[in-house]
């Protein structure tokens, strides 16, 4: 019995995710017995044995936090809700709320701290100790300075001088990261003097449109334009992961770039192929207006530019995934457009104007699908950057971050809709929409 009960044990430690059968443990615990016809019938002894073997599923659970504003018509926070108060649905079933938060004023004034999570058998893990670090907010500046003109180095400089005087208070941590060559790697810290210090190396690099119609072209569109997009999602992406370890507190990235897309002047670089292989349309001309998709060019490869209708589907499929990482470390996205109001472009880039404006359209449509999936603000299309600041640093300083275990044990689905509710009539409630559930590594 001392060796079955081992074995089982030791079992259950290296097989917490997975399923144990206790049919195996038992067999290589029986002491040797003497060899059996095969056709014999099982003694009285192992009849109990073969009634208990019943599969036994363990899976990992995980605390989900969300993070909720909750204001009443005139628009002002209501601090005074109970846990009771609340009610949060995951697609559609109500959960048991385990830990609220509530932070005003940028200061945690009440925390309910979750239970632990049920232990798994045959492992004995210490209790969590309580952190020292009480901060309230938590921002990261994110420079996207591969998708930032030259041009306005000098307005994004200006843009995070107001970021440190209206946003970033005494007592906030913060951190800061480039996606270019302005070269900023800035760790989580209370120090604001460094602050000062970054903004004088921002520097603006992105491609102007001249650079984007003459640029090498790949079966995907403009090789660059892709490879700038993946540096900054994956820069964006790794800090994130950070974050995930950063728990009880509602985080804020400012994310500051001029947009995505893809496929960005299309007929313009068709046309300036068409003229740099000496490629024609039937009627004798380069046409930019023409139509990729049919035959009617037959000096045009036809497998040259398959991948560019897939453009747009390919953008948003790499937003989701950065969303979707937001999400799981509870972090907001509040995203910024430098440009501010965007009129036409400069006289020295020769394209076309509603190529131009699609191509606005396009970019500053990425930065509002990124805010509004991870339940941040855009700052699009507008020059009045201290209204939005000051709307950032209200909806960072009061908000709630509720708590719960999840009922569904399914990892099979791993998006899951998310509904915060308030029992209080009159009341706003403003939360992110869903989370996505980690990938598990797999097994080679």
């Amino acid at each position: 019995m001392i060796v079955r009960n081992t074995r089982l044990v030791l079992l259950s430690c290296t097989l917490a995710s997975t399923v144990v059968f206790a049919q195996g443990g038992q067999q290589q615990a029986r002491p040797p017995q003497q060899a059996q016809p095969p056709q014999s019938q099982p003694s009285q002894q192992t009849q109990p044995l073969q009634q208990e073997q019943k599969p036994v599923f363990r899976v990992a659970v995980d605390l989900v936090t969300t993070d909720a504003i909750v204001r009443d018509r005139q628009g002002q926070f209501v601090a005074d809700l109970k846990k009771d108060d609340f009610e949060i649905y995951e697609d559609g079933v109500k959960q048991d709320i385990v830990s609220m938060i509530l932070s005003h004023g940028g200061r945690v004034y009440n925390i309910q701290a979750p239970p632990p999570p049920p232990p798994q058998e045959g492992i004995l893990l210490p209790p969590p100790r309580p952190t020292n670090d009480a901060a309230g907010r938590i921002f990261v500046l994110f420079i996207d300075d591969l998708h930032m003109d030259f041009s306005n180095t000098g307005r994004l400089r200006e843009l995070v001088k107001k970021i440190s005087k209206t946003l970033i208070h005494e007592g906030d941590l913060w951190g800061a990261v480039s996606s270019g060559p302005s070269s900023i790697a800035q760790d989580l810290t209370y120090d604001r003097n460094r602050l000062d210090e970054i903004i004088k190396r921002i520097s603006g690099s992105g491609l102007k449109p001249n650079e984007i119609v003459e640029g090498p072209e790949s079966t995907e569109g403009p090789s660059e334009v892709r490879y700038r997009a993946h540096v900054a999602f994956s820069t964006m992406y790794d800090f994130l992961k950070n974050l995930e370890t950063v728990r009880d507190r509602r985080k804020a990235v400012i994310y500051i770039s001029d947009g995505y897309d893809f496929n960005p002047f299309p007929a313009s670089r068709t046309n300036y192929q068409n003229e740099l292989y000496g490629r024609t349309s039937p009627t004798g001309a380069s046409d930019p207006n023409q139509d990729q998709n049919t035959s009617s060019n037959q000096d045009t490869d036809p497998f040259e530019k398959t991948g560019q209708q897939f453009a747009d589907a390919d953008l948003v499929r790499e937003l989701a995934e950065l969303t979707r990482a937001a999400n799981r470390a509870n972090t907001s996205l509040y995203t910024i457009d430098p440009r501010g109001l965007v009129g036409g472009p400069d006289l020295d880039q020769t394209v076309d104007q509603t190529e131009w404006q699609d191509y606005i359209r396009k970019s500053q449509d990425s930065l509002r699908v990124l805010a509004e999936n991870t339940g941040g603000l855009a700052v699009v299309n507008q020059n009045d950057f201290d209204k939005a600041l000051k709307r950032i640093d209200n909806e960072t300083s009061d908000y709630y971050i509720l708590g719960y275990y999840s009922s569904n044990p399914d990892p099979t689905i791993r998006t899951r809709k998310l509904e915060v509710k308030v029992k209080r009539p009159d009341v706003s409630v403003y939360s992110r929409q869903s989370y996505t559930l980690k990938r598990r590594p797999t097994k080679k």
